[in-house]
This record gives C-alpha cells, structure tokens and sequence, in this order.
C-alpha cells in the first residue's frame, strides 16, 4: 500500500452523508488492546517488536476480514507521510512524532485502521460520518472479536483490559464525536456548553483531536472515563451529552438567522470573496473562511457550492497535503501562497 494512493482520495467521513453530518462531522470509535505474550511498548525491544509485527502480518494476510487492509511500516516513511496520514485522522499526534517500530493497517475507505505499537499494541480505530457511533463501534467490535481470537489479550476481572496508560485502562474505548458549532461561537454560548461537558466527565479537543485548540469552528468530544462502565453505557452517555450539544447549536443557527441575517450573511459571502481573491492565506484563516461556507450551505445562504468539497479543503489545506499535491517540501511561507492558489483553483467556477 503506497500513501500517495491517499493523495485524492475521499475519506468516507468527508462525504458528509452520515446522520446530522450538518452538524456532526464524524463518529470516532479507538479501542486499545494489549497481548499477554509482549511487554507494553515502551518497554518492548527491537527482538520483541519484530516478533509482534510478523505476528500481525501473518494474521493480516490469513484473516478474510483483514486482507484487504494495507500494511505501512511507519519506520520507513518520511515526516511529511506521517503528517499527511496524521492530518487525515488514520494515526495519532505521537505516531507523528515518534515512528521508530510503529505500524499501520488501513482500509483502502479509510473508515478504519490499526495502529501498531503506538502507546499500546494495537489501536483500533473506526471514523464514520454523522452521528453513529454505535454502528462505528460495531466496525470495532469486529475487528477486536476477530484479532481476540488470535491473540490473548492482557485482561483482569477486577479492572478489564490492561493499557500502557492507567486513563484508558478498564474497557480501552475512546467514543468521540467532531462538531462543527458556529452557531455556539457567534452567539457566545460556547462556553457554557464547555463547562456542561467537564461536569459531565468528558473531555473536548480541537480538530486533530489530543493536545490540540478548536480551529474552524470544530470540537471534538469524546468520553474520560473507561472503567466502571459497559461500552454500551459509554456510547448512551457520549450520545446523551452530543444530542444537547446539537439541539443547543440548532436554536444558535435560529437564533442567528432570525435576529442577525444580513450580518450572518454579510460574513458568510465576504468569506467566500477572501478566499477566491487571496495570494498568501494560512490554514488557521482558511479554516475560519470554510467554515463560514459551510455553514452558509447549511443554511441555504449558498446554493452553488458543494459540500463535499468544502469539507474536502478542510484537509487538502493542510501543511503535509499541499506538500504532496505539489510533490515537494514546502517552506511556511511558500505553503500559504500555495494555499491560496489551490483554494483558487477549486473555486473558480463559484459566483459571487
């Protein structure tokens, strides 16, 4: 499996035809899982990683569900391919920054891929457009009944499958869902909603998830605690708080429109203009412009523009993706004159 195969591809959670994909981007199941047979991975050694992922392959390559999943060795790929894949959701921030022995198995949709010696054994994750993460989390629970039938997981009664980290310990389940809240900006009920979700012990992220700041309008909210609770009950109590959250975002797009239409309007359309005439632009700017236009879509505000598009820039923006658009490194400075050429030339068919 080759990662410029990924260049124009279009990841099924950029589709946006999952349920209330206006609102909720993506539904994001990671399951954590470790073997009793190797140490975690910080610990494990070169001898032990190698054993591991010869293991994986052979489970790979006998294993019907699993052979259409491509294996990439991380070891061998450059900063900018660990970028590019990290920018499309498939590996974490710390696969990123730290490669040495680390795998990936990915399915050619993109909907899910196994992270290998990442802070854990495997990280198996699922992303899906809308809101489902119940159907997401059957996508996982698959995967997991298939690899838990080759490999003997690291588990207790008193406190369920043991992980490298004592947070994620119990079922391993990290649910998340990405929502885009413009409406909650503009009115400045955003943080309220924050504060909802702390108290109610989940956790809100930015657009690339751990360790990162909402850019665009995007947050992610995922659940904290994974012991003491079912998987089931996990995905009930994430549904529960991101069912709010969208009523509450619904009555600010209300709101908005009802009170302050021309203004919405006003910076909806300038957004549109900046981005068509810019020749230097940065992806937190750009970020801010789509997400006004996807919000005018939404709205019915713009009528010629396709959605899946907007959604497709959101990545195709990105540091390590105009670097492979353009097949070269790219400087700061170069990649937001790049930026604004892309952004120009996807849009250049769209009326003012």
């Amino acid at each position: 499996m080759e990662i410029n195969d990924f260049i124009d591809n279009l990841s099924e959670w950029l589709k946006g035809t999952g349920p209330d994909a206006n609102i909720i981007i993506t539904s994001r199941i990671r399951l954590a899982r470790n073997t009793r047979e190797f140490f975690f991975p910080e610990r494990m050694d070169s001898a032990q990683k190698d054993r591991f992922f010869e293991r994986i392959k052979k489970i790979n390559e006998s294993t019907n569900e699993l052979k259409s999943y491509g294996f990439i060795d991380m070891e061998g790929t450059s900063y900018t391919d660990r970028q590019f894949l990290c920018e499309r959701h498939l590996i974490s921030r710390d696969m990123l920054d730290f490669s040495h022995q680390n795998g990936l198995l990915l399915r050619r949709d993109e909907v899910c891929s196994i992270m290998l010696c990442e802070e854990d054994h495997l990280r198996i994750q699922a992303v899906k457009s809308g809101f489902c993460l119940h159907k997401t989390w059957e996508i996982v629970e698959k995967i997991e009944d298939i690899l838990a039938g080759q490999l003997d997981f690291a588990f207790t009664p008193e406190l369920g499958y043991l992980t490298s980290c004592p947070t994620n310990v119990g079922t391993g389940l990290r649910a998340s869902c990405m929502l885009h809240l413009p409406g909650l900006i503009m009115t400045k009920k955003i943080n309220k909603i924050l504060e909802l979700v702390a108290k109610l012990s989940f956790t809100t992220r930015g657009f690339f998830g751990e360790g990162t700041q909402a850019i665009g309008n995007f947050f992610q909210v995922s659940n904290q605690v994974t012991l003491g609770a079912s998987e089931i009950e996990i995905l009930n109590n994430l549904s529960g708080i991101i069912k709010q959250i969208k009523t509450r975002e619904l009555e600010a797009r209300e709101y908005m429109v009802s009170k302050y239409r021309v203004s919405l309007e006003d910076k909806i359309w300038r957004a549109l203009a900046s981005i068509k005439s810019a020749r230097i632009i940065s992806s937190e700017e750009t970020l801010s412009h789509l997400s006004l236009l996807r919000l005018g879509i939404d709205l019915g505000i713009i009528r010629n523009l396709d959605k899946q598009l907007i959604n497709h820039l959101f990545i195709m923006i990105q540091p390590a993706h105009l670097q492979k658009v353009y097949n070269k490194e790219l400087p700061h400075k170069k990649r937001d004159f790049v930026r604004a050429k892309l952004l120009r030339e996807k849009l250049k068919n769209i009326s003012l």
